[in-house]
């Protein structure tokens, strides 16, 4: 463990992370965390330094993410129907853009395009009504505190909240969701309807908690969900008479030898390019964080991170080009890891689970899927 962030005065758990984009030598790199006090905050990505807080009471916060091409930009979704973006290096609190959504929306999930030009937000079930909306984020600086409405929505491939959405890291028109109903989607946003654009329809057999690309050429996705099953699938096998599905477990818990005090659960995966392989994170209660392998022969530990987090890890974010992992947990600590790093924080570790204000919804499954092309 390289370094730990200074508790705030208000503990929370750390529910997403993610950090800004390489920018120009010479300055500075920040790290933005959603926080289950209705909050989101920035730190200093070199120093783990908090910055600034943003909040939308008083509505929650859902989810974080930095625009690829600006790296003072960073977006979250409200549940009060909108998706805001902030600008870090200004002292104001108020938004410089608000992505606004229909009177019944509210957004639990969202992403923006690899290339910024498209803001898309999952909705939680409102009656018989489940939507993806989609806004064009272009020119999202131009006046401060504007807003933009729908370009359109998608209601037809999911019946259930819509939990995760994760844009392709290079094809800035593929976008994958996944819901509760158990369906994880890959739509080509390019298509002029939903019903061209739904690419292919995978089931994971349960609510979907996380999903992601993989593989050459980010060909392959993957989920995780909230009964620690996992599922891994190939769509460059879609036209072919090969199966789709790479991997499927029910249990991760119950596939995965750990010595140290067993597997709790699943925070999500990463997909290492350098080494052409897939990872899966997950923990124990206690904090231990371990890493896992993914093949088609099944899941293998590579190792475990100990001595940092003192609670359930909620949220990491992997850093490619630094080889490091930052991680966030129900102990409202900040960790980063770097490989043969010594902790350089003065703080010492808390041993403490906070109270959490957010309790994480899981809904029973409902086995009435639709079932949809391949």
């Amino acid at each position: 463990m390289a370094r730990r962030s200074v508790p705030s005065e208000e503990p929370s758990y750390l529910l997403d992370i993610h950090t800004s984009p390489a920018a120009q030598p010479g300055s500075s790199r920040f790290v933005a965390v959603s926080c289950s006090n209705e909050s989101l905050r920035v730190y200093d990505r070199e120093t783990l330094r908090f910055l600034r807080e943003y909040r939308a009471q008083p509505r929650l916060l859902s989810g974080v993410r930095f625009a690829h091409t600006r790296d003072s930009l960073v977006f979250s979704a409200c549940s009060q129907g909108s998706v805001r973006c902030w600008d870090v290096r200004s002292a104001s609190q108020e938004p410089v853009q608000v992505f606004t959504g229909y009177p019944s929306n509210v957004f639990i999930s969202f992403d923006l395009s690899c290339s910024d030009l498209v803001v898309c937000a999952g909705t939680e079930k409102a009656e018989k009504d489940t939507f993806l909306v989609f806004w064009d984020a272009r020119g999202v600086t131009d006046c401060a505190s504007a807003t933009k409405e729908p370009l359109g929505v998608y209601s037809e491939s999911h019946n259930d909240d819509i939990t995760k959405i994760c844009f392709h890291p290079t094809e800035p028109s593929l976008v994958v969701s996944g819901s509760t109903d158990g369906l994880v989607n890959v739509f080509d946003i390019n298509k002029d309807n939903e019903d061209d654009a739904l690419i292919s329809t995978c089931n994971s057999d349960s609510s979907v908690s996380s999903l992601g690309w993989a593989g050459e050429g980010y060909k392959q996705v993957y989920c995780t969900t909230h009964d620690e099953g996992f599922c891994w699938w190939d769509t460059a096998q879609l036209d072919t008479e090969d199966p789709i599905t790479l991997l499927h477990i029910l249990d991760v818990r119950e596939s995965v030898c750990t010595e140290n005090h067993g597997l709790h659960y699943l925070v999500g995966g990463l997909y290492h390019e350098k080494a052409g392989k897939l990872f899966l994170v997950g923990g124990t209660s206690t904090g231990n964080i371990h890493l896992m392998s993914c093949s088609s022969d099944g899941l293998s530990l590579v190792g475990t991170l100990s001595g940092g987090h003192s609670a359930t890890v909620r949220s990491f974010c992997w850093s490619p080009t630094e080889e490091a992992l930052l991680t966030g947990g129900e102990d409202a600590q900040l960790l980063l890891w770097k490989p043969g790093a010594v902790e350089r924080s003065l703080t010492k570790k808390a041993s403490l689970k906070i109270s959490s204000s957010v309790q994480k919804r899981v809904r029973v499954h409902n086995t009435s899927l639709k079932s949809r092309k391949k």
